[in-house]
């Protein structure tokens, strides 16, 4: 799961990070309103932690902005502000629900991935491309019966093959959906991925899924 935390406290905002990408999610963080505001519009999240007091935008504006140009990411709005106008405000501006600092990280968790199920993409626990399944609940990975062990980056890279199976998908797009809109390194490192997966879930098994479409991208098909 990818999620989003536009939040200007930096040692909270790497707290609530630290802990999510030890559940396995994929996180990008920004610490202003119109940064962040630009980020859920370019980018890919399948939920958002979106704190109130921002510089630049506060937290009610990026709501509002991105319901106006129909982004329906689900939001999850934090703050420090206590009140019932506070949270009426954030859910009439488009908000999925609010939690009020301090907090703790197991309800904190618990609402996002609820906000996720509720969201309007419906996304199976389970994926299956030929024989290869990937539980995204458990993480447990198989091909043909057999259990794959594979590291939380290559997970989240099958995953997304997976989610678009039969697409081709440029180095870029992967970069994006994978590595972050923050990563700078060389797009290369996607081809290093692919070598990882491909000796994991291709060699060892009759018939490869994973496919380079030269000069484009790759693609996971049958």
């Amino acid at each position: 799961m990818r999620v989003l935390i536009v939040e200007d406290e930096v040692k909270l905002a790497k707290a609530i990070e630290r802990r999510l990408v030890a559940e396995s999610f994929d996180v990008d963080i920004c610490h202003d309103g119109k940064d962040g505001l630009w980020r859920a519009i370019q980018g890919s999240y399948d939920v958002m932690i979106l704190d109130i007091m921002l510089p630049s935008m506060n937290g009610y504006r990026v709501c509002a902005e991105m319901r106006a140009r129909d982004k329906w990411t689900p939001i999850l709005m934090l703050t420090a502000k206590d009140g019932e106008y506070d949270e009426a405000e954030g859910l009439e501006t488009g908000a999925d629900d609010y939690l009020i600092k301090p907090f703790s990280f197991i309800i904190l968790l618990a609402r996002l991935r609820a906000l996720a199920r509720r969201s309007g993409t419906v996304r199976p626990p389970t994926l299956r491309v030929g024989d290869l399944e990937l539980d995204t609940s458990s993480q447990v990975c198989r091909r043909s019966g057999d259990q794959i062990d594979l590291t939380p980056r290559e997970r989240s890279l099958l995953e997304f093959l997976m989610r678009n199976d039969g697409d081709v998908l440029t180095k870029h797009t992967l970069v994006d959906h994978v590595w972050g809109m923050d990563f700078d390194g060389d797009t290369n490192v996607v081809e290093v991925y692919i070598g990882y997966l491909r000796k994991k879930i291709d060699q060892p098994f009759s018939s490869p899924l994973i496919h380079t479409v030269r000069g484009l991208g790759y693609r996971l098909a049958q």
